[in-house]
């Protein structure tokens, strides 16, 4: 039995994977890297700018992300100051660049009053030099925070893409993840981004929360339909309540799967298509800027602040990163209190050696639209089913189909992307994330 069977054989929600390598696997670089020199040799034509938000109103029962909840006035304050100093330095670091998209996340980037956005968004054109309005934006809110006045400054900035994270339409199943939300806010948040011209709004909703069942879980779906969102993420419940229905943990995975199933199978019968494991998008959607594309597998990102990740190239680096209340706010403070002239230097990251790029590009490119053959050949001399042999198990296993233009996954391989991802780290990889995780 391959490993990958043995994996697959198990609980299908393994990891879910965003990136590779993820947090957990960067160190401290010694010394630590200078940005020009990092930045200087590298195409930056098509860079993705995000800028990272760590607060948030509440803390959900399954929240793992870099926030921290309803902290005081001056910290906030004090980390728009900072992201001030440290785009300062990024840009002159960074030098002319060309920026395809520009993305605000968090924590809740709509915690934040109408002020310091305004002063957030001009860090992003001002400092940075995006051309906002001119290039895809997306921005993340919350039920809680979102306001006219807010909305009103998102719009007029340019951001044309909201994403909010409702998770259940039904109050028994968000209370039982620990999220403290009302309908009547749902309503009106909703109400209200659709009052404004964005061109894409995105629900996220939660599968396998403790009492759902696939008519609660389709119910939610059509609850969301009703403001005509242009895309919908279906997340799978990844913390584990300490009891689910009475059943067994293998009985709670094929639940999360039934439920995943059919929110799918409703999704395709009302006009949406499947783009990933978690992304539902409506097939009739507004036409795309006329901006260079960005391809995560090639292209570079500029992450800004506590909880963003950079790619330059082979070098990744981020600040430390934490999912504890306690130390998620010591990085804060760090952060807040760093030196200016810190920000002209990457201390934490991920240096990727050449095998470590092209298992990146593979991962990304599998768990997406696929694996180009011709494209990776052109990038790396080398045929990518001799490259990475381990590929051929996702053939032989029913996870993935092969022609003569690349390697896509099938709708069970789809299914299985938090295995099938998490499968193809590599040793170095898994070893560190490992020694973090037994910190």
């Amino acid at each position: 039995m391959t490993r990958l069977q043995e994996l697959l054989d198990g609980s299908p929600y393994q990891q879910y994977l965003y990136g590779y390598p993820h947090k957990t696997a960067y160190r401290a670089f010694a010394p630590a890297k200078p940005l020009e020199t990092v930045w200087s040799p590298l195409d930056k034509r098509a860079l993705f700018l995000y800028l990272h938000i760590p607060f948030c109103e509440m803390r959900c029962g399954f929240c793992n992300l870099f926030t921290a909840a309803n902290p005081v006035e001056r910290i906030v304050e004090d980390y728009v100051t900072a992201l001030e100093h440290e785009a300062r330095a990024v840009r002159s670091a960074v030098g002319t660049t060309g920026y395809a998209r520009v993305a605000i996340g968090g924590g809740t980037p709509t915690f934040l009053d109408a002020a310091q956005l305004t002063r957030v968004f001009d860090v992003l054109e001002r400092l940075m030099g995006a051309r906002l309005g001119s290039i895809p934006m997306s921005v993340e809110v919350s039920p809680e925070t979102v306001t006219a006045q807010k909305l009103q400054v998102l719009s007029e900035r340019g951001a044309d893409r909201v994403s909010i994270g409702v998770q259940s339409f039904v109050s028994a199943e968000v209370a039982a993840v620990k999220r403290p939300q009302r309908s009547e806010d749902v309503a009106r948040a909703l109400d209200l981004i659709r009052s404004k011209p964005f061109d894409t709004l995105n629900i996220d909703l939660i599968y396998g929360i403790e009492g759902q069942t696939e008519e609660t879980f389709i119910a939610s779906i059509r609850e969301a339909q009703k403001w005509s969102p242009e895309e919908i993420y279906l997340y799978p419940l990844y913390v584990r309540p300490l009891t689910f229905l009475g059943k067994s943990p293998r009985a709670w995975d094929d639940h999360r799967i039934a439920l995943y199933r059919a929110g799918r199978e409703y999704l395709f019968s009302s006009g949406y298509e499947q783009v990933s494991m978690r992304m539902f998008r409506r097939v009739a959607t507004s036409a795309a800027k006329a901006v260079p594309v960005y391809r995560c597998q090639e292209d570079g990102m500029v992450g800004l602040g506590c909880g963003a990740r950079s790619y330059a190239g082979s070098v990744h680096y981020s600040q430390e990163w934490a999912v504890g209340s306690r130390v998620v706010r010591g990085i804060i403070d760090e952060y807040n209190a760093r030196p200016v002239d810190s920000f002209h230097f990457a201390h934490h990251g991920f240096e990727l050696s050449a095998a470590e790029e092209r298992r990146r590009f593979a991962i990304l490119s599998l768990l997406a639209e696929g694996i180009d053959f011709a494209r990776w050949r052109e990038r790396y001399q080398v045929e990518a089913m001799a490259d990475l042999r381990e590929l051929e198990d996702l053939v032989s296993l029913g996870m993935a189909e092969r022609d003569d233009s690349g390697l896509r996954l099938t709708a069970a391989g789809v299914e299985r992307s938090d295995v099938i991802g998490p499968w193809l780290h590599s040793t170095d990889v898994n070893a560190l994330m490992k020694q973090w995780e037994a910190r």
